[in-house]
């Protein structure tokens, strides 16, 4: 080190660049990702003292208001790198966290960021459902889209968590002033016949052209473990063996896809009420939320079959959809 403890052969410019990106870091940690100073610290290699003056920087010098307005490279990089590799026309990428929870929070609030962006008076708004989706709310203007409409664009469960089908639509629908449908029926069917019974039903066969017809589709996705609130229930569990045995890593929409995003030939599939994933295509704006590592496999299959146009997700889960 010399010259004021510059480091020789480098370039002050990349120095300066470099000590952005941990200032980025390290405010994206702190003020949206929840981590304490030493958690931080410990993550980015750093010591206390250097987080907490870093912290004390940003927030004397502006850099940190509602969001951080400091780029990150890495996730830009990252983001360009899979709108290339999977043809898509947005991509944002979040840094990982530690804590499960918290990286569905941020990921489900960059969501509701990017899908802020899109709402217009007068479009209709497709959601599915899950603790994703339900933190998207928190990034929404609230403002009156009086002509448009919202509508769950898959069947419900027999409990409610905040995050059913059910309240994430409703949640949407309050925040723009839009009036709500609502697919009024359980997720899966007895059998395939019972299911076109209720399809004949004029509100459910309303509500399913309503969900053919949005502007906005806002989506997130299963993994075939006990993570997924899906799997917890008993319709899934009992079946989940035979899933795995027919080729499933997961699901869009409640409909379980194999590695190249194929519904897979399974009982379950022919039973469920929802959005088809081939009819989320057409649709003009599509985002799908969804990360972590253990939902690569089920991300990549929807990927691949080009089923969404924009993705939310975090570093860990963008690395790995790029390795393959």
């Amino acid at each position: 080190m010399n010259g004021g403890g510059r480091e020789r052969g480098r370039p002050v410019g990349t120095q300066e660049m470099e000590a952005a990106q941990i200032r980025a870091r390290v405010a994206w940690l702190y003020f949206i990702g929840g981590l304490t100073q030493q958690e931080i610290a410990d993550q980015l290699g750093l010591t206390r003292l250097r987080t907490n003056k870093i912290l004390g920087q940003v927030r004397s010098d502006g850099s940190v208001f509602i969001d951080i307005r400091l780029p990150m490279a890495d996730c830009i990089e990252a983001e360009q790198k899979l709108k290339a590799a999977y043809g898509l026309e947005h991509v944002t990428v979040v840094p990982s966290l530690p804590d499960e929870a918290e990286q569905q929070r941020v990921i489900g609030e960059a969501a509701g960021g990017v899908l802020d962006t899109l709402l217009e008076n007068g479009m209709g708004l497709g959601v599915g459902w899950g603790k994703t989706l339900a933190a998207g709310l928190k990034r929404v203007t609230a403002r009156p889209m009086a002509e448009s409409w919202v509508t769950s664009i898959m069947g419900g469960l027999t409990r409610g968590s905040g995050s059913s089908t059910f309240e994430v639509a409703t949640g949407y629908a309050r925040a723009i002033s839009a009036e709500c449908y609502y697919l009024a029926a359980p997720l899966y069917f007895p059998t395939p016949e019972s299911r076109g019974m209720l399809l004949s039903h004029h509100g459910i066969s309303e509500t399913m052209r309503r969900a053919r017809a949005v502007d906005v589709a806002l989506l997130s996705c299963g993994d075939m473990t006990t993570r997924s609130l899906l799997v917890q229930t008993q319709t899934v569990s009992e079946n989940i063996d035979s899933l795995r045995a027919a080729g499933a890593v997961g699901d869009l929409l409640g409909m379980f896809l194999d590695a190249d995003g194929r519904p897979v030939d399974h009982p379950l599939n022919e039973r469920v009420l929802s959005l088809a994933p081939h009819e989320v295509k057409p649709v003009r704006h599509s985002i799908l939320a969804s990360g972590g590592l253990y939902k690569v496999p089920i991300v990549r299959a929807i990927l691949r079959a080009g089923y969404v146009k924009r993705l939310v997700t975090d570093e860990s889960c963008a690395a790995a959809l790029l390795t393959n």
